[in-house]
This record gives C-alpha cells, structure tokens and sequence, in this order.
C-alpha cells in the first residue's frame, strides 16, 4: 500500500511527498589516514557494486579520488559500513549509519557527497484509507520532531 524510494514518483495514479533528505558522509575507520583529494593512489575504496554505479555518491567519490583502487563492493549499506569499520577502505554511507557504526569517523574532503530525499507514495485510491491516514500523520509528525 505504500512505498519508500530514493527518486519521485512517476506513476501517474501515485499520491507522493518528500518524506525527508538524508545527508552522507565519507567514512573510514579511525585512525586511517585521509586519502589527498583529487588522487586516492594508495586509498581502498568500499563502494556500491557496478548495478549502481551510476548513483551520485558512487560518482562522487570517483570524482573525489580518481585513482584510488575498488577494493570492496555491495548493494547493501550495512555490509559496506561493516567493512570499513574493519579497515577495508573509505565508504560513502548515509550519515544516520555511518554515525551509528562503531569504529569510524567522517573524513573532510572539504566537499559533501550529494545527499538523499526520501519519496513516500501511494496509489490515489487509498487517500481516505483511515489506517494509511493514520500511519502518514504519525510518521510526518514524528519527522517533524526531529
């Protein structure tokens, strides 16, 4: 009845709103040192797997440190945070995990990877279902609060 994405709505019978923007940060293990911005030789990167490489995070970070080596990817966020907190290289990460993650600190590229909104849709049908109303305005004024 209801779904999340990372991208609008296309649909053309989906009710949507931007549920929230979620900021990422470049992530590494404490201790390692930051790669130098513009190079990366010698830096391991943690990454999405090549399905998702056209993500802006994964662009970004490309951007930032063109010859750093790939050695790590998944489609799965918590596998990539789990990673670097074990040394495996510097992972681009949504901060609300990055944060959480025991073992790793932000590093400064003096630039922020691109963040995400978050989508929340419907089909036009449901608008006056009570147990969806329900379920929105608790979630929107929980967001609200934050």
């Amino acid at each position: 009845d209801l779904a999340f994405r990372i991208t609008p709505f296309d649909e053309p019978d989906v009710v949507q709103r931007k549920l929230m923007h979620i900021d990422y940060a470049l992530y590494a293990r404490a201790g390692l040192k930051p790669p130098r911005v513009g190079d990366g030789r010698g830096c391991r990167l943690i990454t999405m797997d090549s399905g998702f490489g056209t993500l802006p995070d994964v662009v970004w970070i490309k951007r930032m440190l063109p010859h750093a080596q790939i050695a790590f990817s998944s489609n799965n966020r918590d596998a990539q945070a789990r990673m670097c907190a074990a040394g495996g290289g510097f992972a681009v990460l949504p901060c609300p995990l990055g944060d959480t993650t025991p073992g790793l600190r932000r590093i400064d590229l003096k630039e922020a990877p691109p963040g995400r909104d978050v989508w929340l849709g419907y089909h036009r049908d449901l608008r006056r279902l009570a147990r969806l109303r329900a379920l929105l305005d608790a979630t929107l004024e929980q967001l609200s609060n934050l």
